[in-house]
């Protein structure tokens, strides 16, 4: 390594939802960087056999994680040497107090818990007694004052541990996850083509992601000729016009192809922070609907990568998706800015390597403070 400095930095990431994907994004591209030498701790969010059996663990992701994370972390330290911890989310690193002590350490999230009550209606997440939130609060804000720093997704999330944890704004980097967009770009820029304009959806849930939504919206506008094309886990009755996708995999070939053949991508979502599938989208020249909701209107810009709606708005939906449906000018235009907007923000490759810097700066300084101390 030429006398190179090398840095041992212990990954925990949470496997959950839309985190699946972003640590999949971060060994990609973390592996380009020769001075770091990862060490990944993926906490798995299903339970099985017994686990699934027992009180409080099997229904509480909070202590699961925890207790995962705290094995995973042990494991990992009666392997090799580490010189920095990052979590993904706090959600791993509430229970792990001792090691954030230990260890310089990044925490990483989404979403605040607070932010994330306000949407928990939609996530089949609901408050527990006024004790217990409490509780959490408590541990969730020592978990972020025992962080040497704290990235989060979005500058929405960024206000909501400034406002709800009291947490230093000079403390917080944003950082957003992103895509590699060079793999997501269209082969070929698009232009003005024959035949019927192609809707995309993709959401594992067509309940809170708006399909439900998106399908009333969509039949009214089928006499224009339009077709919906929706990537979920859900089943959706034959009817004409929609065409349905299970299985496709994050990332793959036949995902993104969908999305190069698609004109619009439309995502009217109940409740998001920030839908890794809007990167995707605008990586591959789409223009966006989406819903006014979190963080998505720092990707999805209204009148200049797409258009934002009223969350739960049939009528503001429907509307939306026909200016850009018969009006294609705006539509290309909308979706060059979408292209140049998530090169500048949100690429996951240029965002891993900020996050690392961001990591080898913590370990250096640790290490400058022991030397003086010695």
């Amino acid at each position: 390594m030429n006398g190179a400095t090398l840095y041992n930095i212990g990954f925990v990431l949470e496997q959950a939802l839309g985190h699946v994907t972003h640590a999949k994004n971060l060994q990609a591209n973390i592996s380009h960087d020769p001075d770091v030498r990862p060490h990944w701790a993926l906490i798995p969010f299903e339970t099985y056999g017994l686990a699934a059996r027992i009180p409080i663990y099997k229904s509480n992701w909070t202590v699961r994680a925890g207790l995962r994370a705290r094995r995973s972390l042990r494991q990992l330290v009666g392997k090799t040497t580490i010189d920095a911890l990052f979590f993904h989310t706090q959600v791993p690193a509430v229970l792990a107090a001792d090691w954030l002590r230990r260890y310089p350490s990044i925490v990483s999230l989404d979403a605040t818990p607070l932010q994330y009550d306000q949407l928990g209606p939609y996530y089949q997440h609901e408050s527990g007694p006024a004790w217990l939130e409490r509780l959490k609060w408590h541990l969730n804000r020592r978990c972020f004052n025992l962080a040497r720093h704290l990235v989060t997704w979005s500058q929405w999330a960024k206000e909501g541990l400034i406002e709800g944890y009291g947490v230093p704004p000079d403390k917080i980097t944003v950082i957003p996850p992103g895509v590699n967009v060079h793999e997501w770009q269209r082969p070929t820029p698009r232009s003005h083509h024959e035949g019927p304009v192609k809707i995309l959806f993709v959401g594992a849930n067509l309940e809170r992601k708006g399909g439900f939504l998106l399908l009333e919206a969509f039949r009214a506008l089928r006499p224009l000729g339009v077709e919906l094309h929706l990537v979920t886990k859900d089943n959706v009755p034959p009817e004409p016009g929609v065409f349905v996708y299970h299985g496709m995999q994050p990332n793959s070939a036949p995902l993104k192809a969908l999305y190069h053949q698609a004109d619009i991508f439309a995502l009217p979502t109940f409740g998001d922070c920030l839908p890794m599938v809007l990167s995707e989208a605008a990586a591959a020249g789409l223009p966006a609907v989406s819903t006014r909701i979190a963080a998505i209107p720092e990707i999805v810009r209204d009148g200049e990568t797409g258009l934002l709606t009223p969350v739960g708005d049939v009528q503001a939906l429907t509307e939306a998706l026909r200016r850009l449906i018969m009006r294609p000018e705006e539509r290309l235009h909308f979706g060059e800015q979408a292209s140049k907007h998530v090169s500048r923000a949100y690429d996951a490759r240029h965002n891993a390597g900020r996050l690392l810097e961001l990591i080898k700066g913590e370990v250096d300084l640790a290490r400058m403070q022991e030397r003086i101390a010695a």
